[in-house]
């Protein structure tokens, strides 16, 4: 597999990685033994950068991938974030915790579970507003200083954020949502990452499975499922966003591709700086998430995909509105 440069710093990942949430999701048992044949085909894919988070399961997810990749750790590179406070159970919106003291503990936490000697990529993953973006990063970049740390990043950050973040410790990347149904981050935060030379991770690139024509009704979501939560699933936004697959139908049908291919495609085609990470439980899936490095698109059918959806075509927010004032901090 191709890949491609994050930030100015030397930090190369494979084209497409993979997005780890799912690997622990809410009322999902994790599978050790799936989680280790994943590893297995992502190596063989050459889908080497691996996106997780201490607050994915609890730390139960870092866990995991650490012991799918024993043995195999050089072949891939590690990110995980940190600051994203869960309650016991895992309940949300407890809080966030970006404080200078917290990050090496934090970092520490996650080396052990991960069983590995330094983080390829550390990430804050959500901006404590409480704590100046400059004391999280000074104590990020002293991790980076003592080797427990590669790479550096924030996830979902503003502009000016980015910023003074940046002038503080050189960053890697900026994690932030975009896909075909989410392209805030055209407007403002794509050209202050692009100026400023750090690199683009694109979480959720298929629109949290939408974008895959997989849901064809509400009633294809579980009870438990998260996205029923999420203003674009809910009555209403999800049939009037059901329309705008009618551009992904026609065009996959003429490339024989699927829609997922299609819609990533279109992400690892907004520039050699954006790193797609679609996450799967599934080997098949990532199979198929690797084919869209085939699917070539020509200038006109971006032209016309980017008017099929153009920013905002979506109904509804891509998080409930208590979650949308934590982002773009």
């Amino acid at each position: 597999m191709q890949a491609r440069p994050l930030g100015r710093q030397g930090l190369r990942v494979s084209s497409i990685g993979l997005g780890c949430a799912g690997l622990t999701a809410e009322h999902v048992e994790p599978d050790p033994g799936a989680c280790a044949a994943l590893m297995e085909a992502a190596a063989e894919l050459g889908v080497t950068l691996l996106d997780s988070s201490d607050a994915y399961g609890n730390g139960r997810n870092e866990a995991l991938i650490g012991a799918a990749i024993k043995g195999m750790r050089q072949r891939f590179v590690v990110a995980t974030k940190f600051g994203n406070i869960r309650g016991p159970k895992g309940e949300r919106g407890v809080g966030f915790n970006g404080h200078p003291d917290y990050v090496p503990i934090a970092c520490d936490a996650s080396l052990k579970r991960l069983g590995i000697d330094a983080i390829d990529l550390y990430y804050i993953h959500r901006i404590d507003p409480k704590v100046p973006i400059e004391e999280t990063v000074g104590a990020m970049g002293r991790l980076v200083e003592a080797g427990k740390v590669r790479h550096i990043g924030l996830c979902e950050a503003g502009a000016r954020t980015v910023e003074r973040a940046h002038a503080t410790f050189p960053l890697a990347a900026l994690q932030t949502e975009y896909s075909l149904w989410s392209r805030d981050v055209e407007a403002e935060i794509l050209p202050t990452v692009r100026r400023l030379g750090i690199g683009f991770v694109a979480y959720a690139p298929l629109g949290r499975g939408f974008l895959t024509g997989a849901l064809t009704s509400r009633t294809d979501l579980e009870h438990e499922d998260r996205r029923n939560a999420h203003p674009r699933f809910q009555p209403g936004n999800f049939e009037a966003n059901q329309r705008l697959l009618l551009a992904l139908d026609r065009m996959a049908a003429a490339h024989g591709c699927t829609k997922a291919q299609l819609a990533l495609a279109w992400v690892l085609a907004q520039g050699n700086d954006i790193v797609p990470i679609p996450g799967t439980r599934q080997t098949r899936y990532l199979q198929q998430n690797a084919g869209a490095l085939a699917v070539s698109l020509s200038p006109a059918e971006l032209a016309i995909l980017a008017q099929s959806f153009p920013p905002g075509a979506a109904s509804g927010s891509r998080y409930p509105e208590a979650q949308l004032k934590t982002l773009g901090i």
